[in-house]
């Protein structure tokens, strides 16, 4: 249901009782007639809209009911737009070619009489609003016009303040009108394929974006992972000028050549630099080293984030999965976040902390592709275009971390994306591509390898290890639910002791713990990659076996201890760890901590398999070639632990397929994956990224997961017109409504025609009315403070004393029946990506539902409306009923910048689900919608 009905009798009435109006006025639409127009460049259709300039005779008698003869009530009113005539004039045909070829190299519209355009606006305000046709006549010779949007429809709006949210349907919208007006112009273009030539170079602007973020993400990759081998190196010792080496070479560059690293004479270690020669002195003095080298590269990151981009920290995942679904958060795709990331993810992750570097790669991918949609306009000024393309530049980041391009495309199809169309699939192919072909030109390892723990196998697996395999996704769908309860613990803990140190002070201290607990354990000194690798690795393609997991005498029960030692020491590290301002992400440390763990279950069966070789369980193995490979194990667990974090699927098991190669172990790991998810919901709903965007607050709505909803009318929960602040039609000036602005925080008010019947007119965003407000007593208007204000059309009003605001205001928001259910609400705001939803009877005005309602009630917040007066009324022909002092929580109303009327609320300290509390790191910054 639309409020559009309750206002029929306002346009029509105005389009027969009015003539023309001034810039402040609305168009308006006029009855089809077959004759008496205006002689001075009469329109080619009847029933086109009639734009008059600010010069034309009759926008001075705006009040003035037309002419008898100008309208024809009793022909039928028409929307189709008719044929234009062709004009048989030759210079006429041959003056317009010329000028329509002048408009399409400049890319202005085909219209007559440019000096009677509108002034643009002032340069400190960015509008953001539907491509506006200049207010004058169009010429016969314009094949279209333009939708009419200041007499009905979303209205002019200005660019979306922060940590607000989009309004999805407004932005595809003006996209539509973009296209139709750029289809207009070009179709009209005088040399055969101009146009086209126009619209191609128009629709290439996204993929010249795709692939300039392609090239840099690659290459910024290849950097980052040459940057960190070597300051990761740089903890055990350093590359010295024998046989020609470098100071600034990793160990792998260094000893490129050797098959055991044992025997680089290059490399030096700090306890022989330092000449040190007995065990234990070399031993303590390489760890006094490595600790002075983890804590300082740790605590650089959490300065560097702390100092210049504090968006730079974390994986960035959450933030992007909000930004996908339609929330604004300036800076988090700016320069300087890109530069941070970048810089912070180098020292965070050679500091040999519990962290990886594949999620915060999602977020440098985003921030390359925001940094390039600036140089096209046309996707840079459209939201919802840019987020396709954010969409489409996540699925680099994955592709250059696993050096798996099909990987990454599912990755953020299933994880990261709130709108995925086909478009964007293939748009997010080609990037993914492009990435991980410039990375595999730049080969940073020197192996061929787009990733250092990329592996092969060459045997097969057998049926009885269907059982292990189910064990391994057991135990990664417990570690899953465990850890991610475990990790937001540690994030309530430290949100709530107040006597805790600075972040950079924590960070500090979880790199020094870190350090102490690391290097005794060999598998837990090496950098998170080395070990994966290791543990990936089959023995018989395995050259240089640094951990000893090869070696005769390996598998033994010693071995397991240690390894699943390292993993309870990892688990704990990792729960601390995620969560710090350093730029982190988890799915590294997870792969290794189940890869540990599966190494561990596949040495064990190794053993099994070699004391009691005539098993029934056995017997289908080959006598003369090894029947067990721990590695496979190994890369079974890894991704069963992935998945219980992650509660990803496809896109795990085609990570894990791309990074082997082996089509043969792609059914273990679907078995092992679906395993996992299922033990991990079963302990919460909630993935890790998932658990944090909850834990933060943000305002995300995600369209593709089945919420649990109340079966109640959505009556219960919207909050009811008696305690909004709505604005009536007329009876206001500009001083009344800054006044209103000035003493209400909220975001947006509705528009009812009287206070007595409340019919729903529309509703205008605080920004759109703040805007016109301070614009209109600016020149070259300059319009006094008592200026009459009013959102509805008055055939009297003069347009040069008073102030039309219908063209500011969203004259068709989309409303519901009062009795409507909560599910067909909350599928509104899912599927359409809705900031409110209006409740009307009969057309008049019964409540408000805001993203926020819906957020918090979806996620078992309890209803907390305390309203510190309630009268209802009018104040000057201004407000009725005041919204009463909500005591919200989070981004709800925190410092006076709530969203809209009457959101629900939570009390502080009141656990959501019994999970965490709300967020007042994020509630201090002010309205989400």
């Amino acid at each position: 249901m639309s409020s559009g009905s309750a206002m029929n009798n306002d346009r029509f009435s105005g389009s027969s009782s009015s003539a023309s109006t001034s810039t402040s006025q609305p168009r308006r639409f006029t009855p089809s007639s077959s004759s008496h127009h205006n002689d001075r460049d009469p329109p080619s259709d009847d029933d086109e809209v009639d734009l008059l300039d600010d010069h034309d005779p009759l926008s001075q008698t705006a009040g003035a009911p037309p002419p008898p003869s100008t309208s024809n009530l009793s022909s039928p009113l028409t929307f189709k737009r008719k044929h234009k005539k062709s004009s048989s004039s030759a210079s006429n045909f041959l003056s317009q070619s010329s000028r329509r070829i002048f408009n399409a190299i400049t890319g202005r519209p085909s219209l007559d009489n440019h000096q009677n355009s509108p002034q643009p606006p002032p340069p400190t305000t960015r509008l953001n609003y539907i491509a506006d046709p200049p207010r004058h006549r169009l010429s016969k010779d314009n094949a279209s016009l333009p939708h009419d949007w200041l007499a009905e429809g979303p209205g002019r709006r200005v660019g979306y303040e922060d940590l607000t949210a989009i309004d999805w349907i407004f932005e595809y919208t003006k996209e539509r009108q973009r296209q139709r007006s750029l289809l207009s112009r070009t179709t009209s273009f005088f040399i055969p394929g101009f146009g086209y030539l126009q619209r191609l170079l128009d629709g290439s602007q996204v993929w010249f974006v795709l692939i300039l973020t392609g090239l840099a993400v690659g290459a910024l990759t290849a950097g980052i992972d040459v940057t960190t081998d070597w300051l990761g190196d740089m903890k055990y010792g350093f590359c010295s000028s024998a046989e020609g080496g470098k100071f600034y070479l990793s160990k792998t560059a260094c000893c490129y050549g050797y098959d055991e690293m044992s025997k680089c004479v290059g490399w030096k270690t700090w306890g022989n630099a330092l000449g040190v020669h007995s065990a234990a002195g070399v031993w303590f003095v390489e760890y006094i080293v490595y600790l002075v080298f983890a804590v300082g590269l740790a605590t650089a990151a959490g300065a560097l984030v702390k100092e210049y981009a504090v968006y730079a920290k974390h994986s960035g995942i959450p933030e992007i999965k909000t930004v996908l679904g339609g929330f604004i958060i300036r800076r988090f795709l700016g320069v300087w976040t890109l530069v941070t990331k970048s810089l912070g993810l180098v020292l965070a992750v050679a500091s040999g902390m519990w962290l990886g570097k594949e999620g915060p790669l999602v977020h440098v991918a985003c921030c390359c592709a925001n940094l390039f949609i600036k140089l096209f306009p046309n996707i840079n000024n459209n939201e919802a275009r840019k987020r396709e393309v954010l969409s489409a530049a996540a699925a680099s980041g994955i592709s250059v971390a696993f050096g798996s391009p099909i990987g990454g495309v599912l990755f953020s199809l299933e994880q990261l994306s709130y709108y995925f169309p086909d478009k964007t699939m293939w748009q997010s192919f080609v990037c993914a591509m492009t990435a991980a072909v410039v990375l595999q030109a730049f080969d940073p390892f020197r192996s061929g390898k787009l990733v250092m723990y990329q592996v092969t196998y060459s045997t097969g697996w057998h049926g009885f290890e269907l059982v292990p395999y189910v064990l391994l996704g057991l135990l990664g769908g417990i570690y899953g639910g465990f850890f991610i309860k475990a990790n937001m613990w540690v994030a309530r803990w430290r949100r709530g002791a107040s006597w805790l140190p600075g972040p950079v002070v924590q960070v500090a201290a979880v790199a020094i713990l870190t350090g102490l607990l690391n290097y005794p354990n060999d598998y837990m000194r090496a950098q998170c990659s080395d070990l994966v690798s290791n543990l990936f690795s089959e023995c018989s393609k395995l050259p240089d076996d640094q951990f000893g997991l090869c070696k005769t005498g390996a598998a033994s029960v010693g071995t397991i201890v240690l390894l699943i030692f390292a993993a309870v020491l990892g688990f704990f590290l990792a729960a601390i760890t995620f969560g710090l301002q350093i730029p982190a992400g988890i799915i590294l440390p997870s792969m290794a901590i189940g890869a540990l763990v599966g190494r561990a279950v596949g040495i064990i069966m190794e053993i099994w398999q070699r004391n009691y070789p005539a098993f029934i369980a056995f017997r289908s193995c080959e006598p003369d070639l090894p029947c067990i490979t721990p590695g496979t194990y190994a890369i079974i667990g890894a991704a069963a632990a992935l998945g219980g974090v992650t509660r990803m699927t496809v896109s795990i098991v085609v990570i894990m397929f791309e990074l082997t190669g082996a089509l043969t172990y792609v059914l273990p790991i679907m078995v092992a994956v679906m395993i996992s998810k299922w033990v991990g919901d079963a302990f919460s709903r909630r993935g890790i990224y998932e658990s944090w965007i909850h834990f933060n607050e943000y305002p995300f709505l995600d369209n593709s997961e089945e919420m649990i909803v109340p079966d109640i009318p959505a009556s219960q929960i919207m909050t009811r017109v008696e305690d909004l602040v709505v604005l009536t039609a007329t009876g206001h000036t500009i001083a009344s409504l800054s006044a209103v602005l000035d003493s209400h925080p909220y975001r947006g008010f509705p528009v009812v025609s009287d206070p007595r019947d409340a019919i729903l007119l529309g509703y205008i965003s605080r920004a759109e009315l703040a805007y016109i407000l301070h614009t209109s007593t600016q020149g070259p208007r300059s319009l006094p403070a008592e200026t009459e204000a009013f959102f509805t059309h008055q055939p009297l009003a003069d347009p040069r004393t008073t102030l039309d605001l219908r063209q500011w205001m969203d004259q068709t928001p989309l409303t519901l029946p009062s009795r409507s259910r909560l599910n067909l609400a909350v599928s509104y705001f899912q599927k359409l990506g809705l900031r409110y939803v209006m409740f009307v009877d009969r057309g008049a005005l019964q409540g408000l539902l805001t993203k926020k309602d819906v957020w918090y009630v979806l996620n078992g917040a309890d209803e907390t409306r305390r309203t510190a007066r309630g009268e209802v009324g009018v104040a000057g022909g201004e407000t009725v009923g005041v919204a009463g002092g909500i005591h919200g929580s989070g981004l709800a109303r925190e410092g006076g910048q709530g969203e809209s009327e009457g959101l629900l609320g939570v009390r502080r300290g009141e656990d959501l689900e019994g999970e965490e509390p709300p967020s007042p790191l994020v509630g201090d910054r002010g309205s989400i919608l």
